[in-house]
C-alpha cells in the first residue's frame, strides 16, 4: 500500500480515530471532543483522528492505547485461526486493517511498533494461502456458470478481506479465468 500524500488509502488509514487520554487541560480546543465544552480537561477522553493524534501524543498532551483491531482479543483470535476473522469488520473506511495498523506503528515505541509488524505480516503470510485458494476456486465456478449459493459464498468470503487482500483476491480470481481460456483456446485441454 503506498502511504504518500495522494494516496486514497493513506488518507482512509489515517482518518481512523484513537481514543486519547489528555494528561493536561488544554484550554480553547473543547470543540476536538465534539462536545460544547470551551476547554479539554485533564484525563478526558477523547477519539480523535490519527492525523491529529500524531502531533498530540509526540506533544505530550495526551497518550493512548492500542485501539481494539490490534487488542489482545483480535490477536488471540488471529493466532487461533487467521483465515476466521473478518479484518474488514474490525476498521471502518472500506476495510484498511493492515493501513490502520501502520498508521498506529508510526506513533508507537520501536519495541511495540515490531510486535505490531511481525502481527501484521504474520496475519498477512497466513491469509494469503486462502486467499489465492478461494480466489482460484470460484473463478473456476464462475466460468462454469454456476451462480446462486457459490457466489453468495464468494462474496461472503471478500466481504471478510481487508481492502489489500481483496485487490489480491480479484488479481488472483482474474488470473485463474485468464489461465483457464488460455488452456482452453491453446487446444492443450485434447491432448
Amino acid at each position: 500500500m503506498d502511504f504518500d500524500y495522494f494516496s486514497i488509502d493513506a488518507i482512509l488509514a489515517e482518518n481512523q480515530k484513537i481514543q486519547c487520554t489528555f494528561k493536561h487541560e488544554i484550554p480553547g480546543m473543547g470543540h476536538l471532543g465534539g462536545g460544547s465544552e470551551r476547554d479539554i480537561a485533564m484525563l478526558s477522553k477523547i477519539q480523535i483522528p490519527i492525523w491529529l493524534a500524531y502531533t498530540i501524543i509526540y506533544s505530550d498532551w495526551a497518550e493512548f492505547n492500542i485501539p481494539t483491531p490490534f487488542g489482545s482479543r483480535v490477536r488471540n483470535a488471529l493466532k487461533a485461526e487467521a483465515c476466521s476473522v473478518r479484518l474488514s469488520n474490525l476498521v471502518g473506511a472500506g476495510g484498511l486493517w493492515y493501513g490502520f495498523g501502520k498508521t498506529i506503528m508510526d506513533i508507537l515505541s520501536d519495541e511495540q511498533a515490531n510486535e505490531m509488524s511481525d502481527m501484521l505480516s504474520k496475519t498477512f503470510r497466513d491469509r494469503l494461502p486462502e486467499v489465492i485458494d478461494q480466489a482460484q476456486h470460484f473463478a473456476v465456478l464462475g466460468q462454469a456458470g454456476a451462480g446462486g449459493s457459490s457466489a453468495n459464498t464468494a462474496q461472503s468470503f471478500r466481504e471478510g478481506l481487508d481492502t489489500s487482500e481483496r485487490e489480491l483476491f480479484s488479481l488472483a480470481q482474474e488470473s485463474a479465468k485468464r489461465t483457464k481460456l488460455w488452456y482452453e483456446d491453446s487446444g492443450r485441454s485434447k491432448h
